[in-house]
């Protein structure tokens, strides 16, 4: 059984950076997609990152382009470094994993879900 781990909220004022870190057990990571997404109060989840495991590749939401980046530490663990953050990226940010996902962006598609660490930042 896949089990996915977040770690590394916290509270930070507007320009700070802060990394939060996924941890994949229970599957193979070679073959998956591992995202991160996030809600804010009373919003839909919004997709923030993904890497594809085998293919290297990434992908950013537009907010967060040139801010976040996404990347793989080890066969089980992904990091996001946030830099430069914003009152808006005030959320609960969750990360995601499956095998082999096409829509990456798109929540649905991903079994596999942590349990979700805040980011709180203040202006």
């Amino acid at each position: 059984q896949v089990q996915v781990v977040e770690s590394g909220g916290g509270s930070v004022q507007a320009g700070d950076p802060l990394r939060l870190s996924c941890t994949i057990s229970g599957g193979t990571t070679r073959w998956y997609t591992v995202a991160w997404f996030r809600q804010a109060p009373g919003k839909d989840h919004e997709f923030v990152s993904a890497v594809s495991w085998n293919k290297d590749a990434t992908y950013y939401g537009e907010s967060v382009k040139g801010r976040f980046t996404i990347s793989k530490d080890g066969s089980t663990t992904v990091h996001l470094q946030m830099n430069s953050l914003k009152p808006e990226d005030t959320a609960v940010y969750y990360c995601a994993a499956d095998r082999t996902i096409v829509e990456v962006t798109s929540k649905d598609k991903y079994n596999n879900w942590g349990q979700g660490t805040q980011v709180t930042v203040s202006s």
